[in-house]
């Protein structure tokens, strides 16, 4: 007996949970929770499913390719944890959240390494007997430097690659290598301050209140498909160090939580939007 998680999107039509839930029937397999949702302004329809029985993935998958519209597209994969890499820079907060999320079980996750361009965070990571790797940027050029970098996230295979404050920009090739596998914490409720500082821009604003925002990554600079996003607020006693001292609560948890639901297949990338189901 397993469980699998069936996710399915295509052009909208009548009919489309009959058809997939019959043939989930057809194949014996038990629906444990069903999901779904239709954007009417784009026409499409997205379904999440998570079934247990015995399964023959390619009967199965190619069942429900012949019911399904032209231009659907479906996924089955296993409901257990997802293998990630976690890239960092200095700042432990996000990281760190993770790491003990993982060690209580909070969440299902498999760290398969830390990858850093300092060695700043490789003490608290291998305490939680994680593989750490510098790469250091120095003296390297931005291609090079991810070459290396890639060739230690490759090794492992993961599922996604999580940037935990990792405050380097991304090359487009690099982006491209991991299309919808990289997810990023940003430092501000977006679309609102995008790029570097995005407090000090926040405290030059005067704003009331701050906020976090977990997104893939695209080559637009953290102008990705949003996943999650939290504000706190704040008053006009806040200078920008304060605010970045507030923010970081904000940062950590907006990061897991949108982080367990990439890793229980909870959220489908639709253009540059996501749906995201809770």
């Amino acid at each position: 007996m397993e469980r699998k998680v069936l996710r399915t999107h295509c052009p909208d039509a009548k009919g489309l949970i009959s058809k997939i839930t019959n043939i989930c029937y057809k194949h014996q397999l038990n629906i444990i929770r069903n999901d779904e949702y239709v954007d009417h302004d784009s026409g499409h329809f997205f379904m999440r499913t998570e079934l247990e029985g015995y399964f023959n993935d390619h009967t199965f998958l190619a069942d429900l390719q012949d019911a399904l519209p032209n231009g659907s597209e479906h996924s089955l994969t296993p409901a257990g944890k997802k293998r990630v890499v976690i890239m960092v820079t200095k700042e432990p907060h996000c990281l760190g959240d993770i790491l003990m999320k993982r060690f209580a079980g909070a969440m299902n996750i498999d760290i398969a390494a830390v990858v850093g361009n300092y060695d700043t965070l490789a003490e608290l990571t291998e305490k939680f007997d994680i593989p750490y790797h510098t790469v250091s940027h120095e003296g390297l050029d931005r291609n090079t430097h991810e070459q290396e970098i890639a060739a230690i996230i490759d090794s492992y295979q993961p599922d996604y690659v999580v940037l935990a404050k990792y405050m380097r920009i991304l090359s487009p090739d690099f982006v491209a290598r991991y299309h919808q596998r990289l997810i990023n914490i940003h430092h501000s409720f977006l679309p609102a301050f995008i790029g570097a500082s995005p407090y000090q821009q926040a405290y030059d604003r005067g704003v009331k209140m701050i906020g976090a925002t977990a997104h893939f990554v695209t080559n637009d600079l953290d102008e990705g498909p949003i996943i999650e996003q939290d504000v706190t607020h704040i008053n006009h006693t806040f200078n920008a160090i304060d605010m970045a001292k507030a923010g970081r609560d904000v940062e950590k948890s907006v990061l897991s939580r949108a982080l367990n639901l990439v890793l229980e297949g909870k959220v489908f990338v639709h253009g540059n939007k996501t749906v995201v189901f809770k």
